[in-house]
């Protein structure tokens, strides 16, 4: 058994939710790796009910069992790190035969009584059907609007993306609890989805408090010689925008003429080769450092040491409506944000960002300059952000939203 830092916030176990029973079943990351689905996964556990989780192996966490504070983790073999569409179709067809197979030898372990899938996909509905004739009740935390990402990545819909549709309200429609992570996906699940108001439930992936060191020392040399350094943090695949930086940065350095900025990128995923490339083909290669998929101790060092932090999302519907965990960790940290103006993204960084005006680099760029030329602003902006997490938007302040919805499903079923 091994141990990890808990949640914030510790609580009594709740009676209603004492000797009932989940399965997380998670595609995307490996646990704890992906922190949304492990923090509500510990939050259930600290309220009383016990835990399994279903998950793919990767980097850093290859045993195919952990019981971690409690929590039975169970990792399936991940053949496959998808970057094209058919890609995709094939590792979820692997991903889907490995959850299928794990979920009924935990069954058989602990007769779970809730499974809650975290997309993407939407296919984890199936292992709900699955159990449905045993009583077993689905929860559907939407983490990612598939069809809309789907577009992000390929820039175009096409049939796939019907298809991806179809799934979604398929989802919806199985699903005894719908959990949103924002207004903008709350709408969807009532407006496309036709789900009843009380069926969905918005829990913000806040950041856990906890996690985030007091204090992080100085370390100059991880700017590499030069006077500013530009943060930014995720799971680098092709929507996420970091072309779209690159040529930011093109705007710096040539136009700006500012040869002073390096951009650390920390976090790993199918596109960093690109990227990579594309720098280094635009000739910005000394501009950037790439750290891969590294620790917390290292993520928090990096960005801890950067002067502000950006999200270079290009606009588009997933962008709009989706909630960046990236911003709020960045806000925690209390760094100043330039970010493209999106509607999500606003809401959730309000004073403590600077907005640029959607798929134009050149504003970017103007903005990041601004904040680094102008640090007594960015100083001032960050305090804003910090105070907004430690006050509204941390995790402590959004956990009691999914244990009460747990309350209220297992009280549907009686004991």
């Amino acid at each position: 058994m091994r141990a990890v830092p808990p949640n914030s916030e510790l609580r009594t176990p709740n009676s209603n939710l004492m000797g009932r029973s989940v399965l997380f079943i998670v595609e995307n990351l490996p646990v704890p790796f992906d922190t949304r689905p492990w923090l509500e996964a510990q939050a259930l556990k600290e309220a009383g009910l016990e835990v399994a989780v279903i998950c793919p192996r990767g980097k850093g966490y290859e045993a195919p069992y952990e019981c971690i504070n409690g929590i039975h983790i169970y990792r399936h073999p991940f053949p496959i790190e998808a970057g094209r569409a058919v890609e995709y179709l094939l590792e979820y067809s692997i991903a889907l035969f490995w959850e299928c197979l794990y979920s009924l030898k935990v069954f058989l372990k602990m007769r779970f009584e809730v499974i809650h899938v975290a997309n993407p996909p939407d296919l984890l509905c199936l292992i709900g059907w699955l159990f449905k004739w045993q009583g077993v009740r689905l929860v559907y935390d939407q983490h990612d609007i598939c069809p809309e990402v789907l577009e992000a990545k390929f820039g175009r819909k096409g049939w796939l993306y019907n298809v991806l549709l179809w799934w979604e309200k398929v989802s919806y429609l199985t699903s005894n609890l719908v959990i949103a992570t924002n207004e903008s996906y709350r709408e969807l699940a009532l407006e496309r989805g036709k789900i009843p108001t009380e069926k969905v439930v918005v829990v913000r992936t806040g950041p856990d408090l906890s996690r985030i060191p007091a204090v992080i020392p100085k370390d100059e040399s991880l700017k590499q010689g030069k006077r500013f350094m530009v943060g930014y943090v995720g799971v680098i695949e092709k929507q996420e925008g970091l072309d779209y930086l690159v040529q930011v940065v093109k705007e710096i350095v040539n136009t700006f003429q500012r040869r002073d900025i390096l951009f650390m990128i920390v976090g790993g995923g199918t596109q960093v080769p690109f990227i990579q490339e594309l720098a280094r083909k635009e000739g910005l290669g000394d501009y950037f450092h790439f750290t891969g998929r590294v620790s917390d101790e290292v993520l928090f060092c990096c960005l801890g040491n950067c002067d502000i932090c950006v999200n270079p999302d290009l606009f588009n519907e997933a962008s709009n409506r989706s909630t960046m965990r990236k911003i709020m960790e960045y806000m925690a940290l209390g760094k100043a944000i330039v970010q493209t103006e999106v509607i999500e993204g606003r809401y959730t960084a309000q004073a403590s960002s600077l907005y640029a005006r959607p798929n134009d680099q050149r504003d970017f760029a103007e903005k990041i300059l601004y904040l680094l030329d102008h640090p007594e602003v960015a100083l001032e902006m960050g305090a804003i952000g910090k105070k907004r997490i430690q006050e509204e938007l941390h995790w402590g302040a959004q956990k009691d939203k999914l244990i009460l919805a747990y309350q209220n499903l297992l009280a549907q079923k009686g004991k």
